[in-house]
This record gives C-alpha cells, sequence and structure tokens, in this order.
C-alpha cells in the first residue's frame, strides 16, 4: 500500500521523483486561458511566473484527467514536474471541490506507477481538501498484480507510486491528522475490497472469502459468525441453499459485528455475495460469463465498510451480512418452477434461476431484521437493467422511505459516488404474483431493476427503514482507468456506507 505523509517542506527542497502541481481551464469572465492552481507559487515563480505559459505551449488545457509533464526547474530536488487537470477553475471566491480534488490526484497517482515518491503540491485549504486528495492519490495508485510474475505487470513493468507527500499539510494540526488517518482507513479497505473483486472465482469461493472474513475480524476486533451449509440448513435459509446447491463449493451466511460501548444506533449492512455467476441452469450467454466473478461486489462493500468502521472506532453499532454462494448448474442446482422457502417462511417460486441475487439477500435481509436495527442499507449487483438505466458509473438507490433514500443519496454525492434515486412504483408488484408460491422471483421485464428493488422489500421487517444500492454498473470498470478509478473491481459503496456510519453516529441520519 503506498505511504501517506502530512509535509511542510518547501517545494524547491524537498527531495522526490517528482511534485504534482493542478491547472485549470480559466475562467471566461478572467483569463479563460490555463490557470495554475493554489499550491505550485513556488514552482511557478521559479519558471518566472510564466509556468502557465510554458503548460499550454506543451498542449495543456487544464481539462479533468488531463496530465502534462515538464522538467523541474533550476534549483529544484526533484527532476518531474506533473501537471495534472482539475477542470473548470472556480467561481471567485471558491475553491476546488473535493472530488475535483480527489479525481486530479488519483489521476497524478496513475501517471507515476514506478515512482518511489511523489510531493503533491495541489490546492489545499483545509483539513477535508486534504482527506479528498489523500483518499484520490491512495486509490488512484491501485494495482492488482498478484496474478503477475513477480507481482507486477509484465506489459508495464512498473509498481504502483510507493509514498506519496501532501505538500501544505499540517502535521501537528487535528484535524488534518484526522482527515488523512481517515483516508488512510477507507483507502486501504477500499482496495482491499477491489482485490476481493479482482481474485479470480477458483481463488474466492464462499468458504475462502469466509476465511478472509475471520482474518480480518481477529485483527481489528470485529465479531465473526459464519454459517456453513450445515448451519444453514438447520436454520432453514433456503433462499443462500437453493442458489448455492449446484455448486461443489457450498454457501455460507457471514456475520460481521463491530460494537462501540458509546453506540446510540444500530446500522446493519447486507451484502450480495455471489463469488461467480453462470446464471445456473438459466445459463447466460457466451459474452456475459467473463466477469462474473464480480458479482459479489455488493458483499465486499459491505466487508471493507465494517472494517473502515471498525479502524475509525467510531461510536455507532454496525453489523454487516454477507451472502455468499456459486451459482452453478448442474444435477443439484435449483430449477426455474422450483419453489423455495426462504429463512423468513414465505415461499418464492423461481422463474429464473439467474434472478439469482435477490434470493440470497432475501434470507441475509430478514436475518439481519431479527435484530431490529435503525436501518439496513443492502448492496448489490443485482440487474441489468439498472445499467440500462443508469448506465456504468452511476447506481441506483431505491428505498422505503423518501427522507432515507434522499440522505442516502446525499451521503453517496458527499463522497464523489455517483447515485441516482429510483422509485418503487406499487403497480409493478402485481406481475411478482404467483399461482405456486407467495411471491416470484420475476416479475415484468420492464422496470426490471424496480422489480428487484420490490422483491427485496418483501423481506425487511416491519417497521425497519431501509435502502437497496443497486451497483451493477460502476462496480466493475470494463473500460480504462480514469481519476482514481481502475480498470476491474472499483469498490463502488463502501465510502457511501462508511459515511452512513459516520452520519448515523453523529445522529445525523434520522
Amino acid at each position: 500500500m503506498t505511504a501517506l505523509t502530512l509535509s511542510t517542506a518547501a517545494a524547491p527542497g524537498l527531495r522526490a521523483d517528482a511534485i504534482v502541481i493542478g491547472v485549470a481551464k480559466g475562467a471566461a469572465s478572467r483569463s479563460g486561458g490555463l490557470v495554475v492552481a493554489p499550491g505550485a507559487e513556488a514552482v511557478d515563480k521559479a519558471y518566472d511566473g510564466k509556468l502557465a505559459g510554458v503548460l499550454e505551449t506543451l498542449g495543456a488545457s487544464g481539462a479533468e484527467g488531463e496530465v502534462t509533464k515538464l522538467p523541474a526547474p533550476s534549483g529544484f530536488k526533484t527532476p518531474l514536474v506533473v501537471a495534472v487537470g482539475l477542470g473548470p477553475e472556480p467561481e471567485k471566491d471558491s475553491s476546488f471541490d473535493a472530488e475535483a480534488l480527489r479525481r486530479a490526484a488519483g489521476t497524478a497517482a496513475r501517471a507515476l506507477n514506478g515512482s518511489k515518491k511523489a510531493a503533491f503540491a495541489l490546492p489545499l485549504t483545509d483539513a477535508a481538501d486534504a482527506g479528498a486528495i489523500a483518499e484520490g492519490a491512495l486509490l488512484g495508485a491501485y494495482s492488482f498484480d498478484a496474478y503477475k510474475e513477480n507481482g507486477k505487470d509484465p506489459k508495464k513493468g512498473k509498481a504502483p507510486l510507493a509514498e506519496v507527500a501532501l505538500l501544505g499539510g499540517k502535521p501537528r494540526d487535528r484535524a488534518y491528522k484526522a482527515a488523512v488517518e481517515r483516508a488512510l482507513a477507507v483507502s486501504e479497505e477500499l482496495n482491499r475490497a477491489r482485490d476481493l473483486i479482482n481474485t479470480p472465482p477458483n481463488d474466492l469461493y464462499p468458504e475462502a472469502f469466509a476465511a478472509v472474513a475471520q482474518a480480518a475480524g481477529k485483527e481489528h476486533g470485529i465479531k465473526v459468525q459464519v454459517l456453513d451449509d450445515k448451519a444453514l440448513v438447520k436454520g432453514g435459509y433456503g433462499g443462500i441453499l437453493g442458489v448455492g446447491g449446484g455448486s461443489e463449493a457450498k454457501p455460507r451466511l457471514v456475520k460481521l459485528s463491530y460494537t462501540s460501548s458509546k453506540a446510540k444506533k444500530h446500522l446493519a449492512l447486507v451484502g450480495k455475495g455471489i463469488t461467480y455467476d453462470s446464471g445456473g441452469i438459466s445459463l447466460k450467454p457466451a459474452g456475459h460469463n467473463e466477469t462474473m466473478k464480480c458479482d459479489m461486489s455488493g458483499a465486499a462493500a459491505v466487508f471493507a465498510a465494517v472494517v473502515a468502521v471498525a479502524r475509525l472506532g467510531l461510536e455507532v453499532n454496525v453489523t454487516g451480512w454477507l451472502a455468499l454462494a456459486e451459482n452453478m448448474p448442474s444435477g443439484s442446482a435449483v430449477r426455474p418452477g422450483d419453489v423455495l422457502r426462504m429463512y423468513s417462511g414465505k415461499t418464492v417460486e423461481v422463474l429464473n434461476t439467474d434472478a439469482e441475487g435477490r434470493l440470497v439477500l432475501a434470507d441475509a435481509l430478514w436475518a439481519a431484521s431479527e435484530e431490529k436495527p435503525d436501518a439496513i442499507v443492502d448492496v448489490a449487483t443485482l440487474t441489468g437493467a439498472m445499467m440500462l438505466a443508469l448506465g456504468s458509473r452511476t447506481y441506483g438507490i431505491m428505498a422505503n422511505d423518501d427522507a432515507f433514500r434522499s440522505a442516502v443519496h446525499e451521503a453517496a454525492e458527499e463522497v464523489g459516488e455517483p447515485a441516482w434515486p429510483m422509485p418503487l412504483p406499487e403497480h409493478l408488484r402485481k406481475g411478482m404474483e404467483s399461482p405456486t408460491a407467495d411471491i416470484a422471483n420475476m416479475g415484468e421485464r420492464m422496470g426490471g431493476g424496480l422489480v428487484a428493488g420490490l422483491f427485496l422489500r418483501e423481506f425487511v421487517g416491519e417497521g425497519i427503514t431501509w435502502a437497496h444500492l443497486d451497483i451493477a454498473g460502476p462496480a466493475f470498470n470494463e473500460g480504462g482507468p480514469f481519476g482514481y478509478t481502475p480498470k476491474g473491481g472499483t469498490g463502488t459503496a463502501v465510502r457511501t456506507l462508511v459515511r452512513l456510519a459516520e452520519l448515523t453516529a453523529s445522529g445525523d441520519l434520522g
């Protein structure tokens, strides 16, 4: 993991491989051209105040995600200046928002793969800015090379950036230290979620995932309870058992409990953990199987969030439920037309075995409801329909309470995770009526993401506030990296969940 420090050193005298500065598109009412962002004054001065002109000559425009490299000026102990685009210059008397800083830091960190140390001289006006830059740099420096020879990508031959020094930071300031420590905890656990998502399914199956959770529990003082297949049979967890019945890798339900002696509220988090999804008997068509190791991204997010909360010592009780199964076709697999008796006692007619995530979540949601938490949030790569609706970078939020849905949306936007509130139209519930069982696991094709949300709502205990995050789009990035987001597993929803825990602890989440 990339090391992180706050530094009061002057830019010219700092020894590093590179110094990172920010540039922006000037506001039309002012210069209209390239603007060197605050934090880079010493670098600009060394260029006799002509750094913007030099960068424009090299083709820089200040656009978000743009990187321009040039030799450091005379007198600097760093050989390289890396100018990263921040996007439009803020209005007068305003500063760059946290997400712009986060993305710029991530872009710069990715551009500096192979470097031992980089000094970041991005705009830093307060502790929140320091936290955003630190988070962006740590997430941007992520690399998954565990399965590459010698532990690094042979095509690039470069290890991730090893150390980040935030210039302008205040190492002795309590707020700055707390912001950086928070960024470190959240980023490290989010990157651990990325590792889990990227791990091949032959190595990450339900039992293996449960073992990872147990090890983390011992390390961070989290109580971990694992229900194996025998315990699931005894407990009547028909949804998890039905989905996992076709695989030789038996299912698990993992409960992680973090408790604080000062807690006044209890937040439950439930994650879909299909370690590989073939579709079961309703087999996915060719071209749709290759990335299905990512179908446990919801469980990875919940796991990472609980560990981050424990590391931060938040004054809130948080319980994480990981519903783990592998969905495979075989002679023992659940069939279209089968009826499962869920943990709640409700029966479900399975019309499509590829609508399996809602089945494992249903059991975990009811188990979470039995503890009467103040709120439940589930996270799942649940439906392709949500990807069609919101694209590959935005996740959908559904809830049984409008105010809570709005609060979750605000938390997501605050931490830089694009999300959008979605409805739960009552008329769609009729499509899941079954002549054989209490409910079917499929309904109308149109609005399929909303249908899935309505199904899950059936398994939330009465009177419990609940939200459902469908992260099918942004959970796994099949395109090129951007900002602090890598190719592959992204760790989407981890930061939202941690922020919800913080708001619950402070009493600002209902």
